[in-house]
């Protein structure tokens, strides 16, 4: 029986397998979001200065809820563009 280094694969037996999303918050224990900075804020939004999903950054419910808000405020103050062009 040959062994699993003997065989030979036609293509990357990895393909398909995904890296397990965490919430980064809770692994560094992050408690409070603070609005006022706008370097930590820009990686939750696109380049069109739309704030990113759940399911892209891999946040629990709980932080996405308050990095909307901190965004919100943030561009309330104009820390954040609403709306622009080729941000990053």
């Amino acid at each position: 029986m040959a062994s699993r280094d003997e065989i030979k694969f036609l293509n990357n037996p990895n393909i398909g397998q995904r890296k397990k999303k965490y919430c980064r918050f809770r692994k560094y224990g992050i408690k409070y979001i603070d609005y006022k900075d706008p370097d930590f804020l820009l990686q939750f939004i696109n380049e069109q200065g739309k704030i990113l999903p759940r399911r892209i950054t891999g946040n629990s419910l709980k932080f996405q809820r308050k990095i909307a808000t901190a965004v919100k405020r943030a561009r309330h103050l104009a820390m954040l563009p609403y709306v622009t062009d080729l941000l990053k």
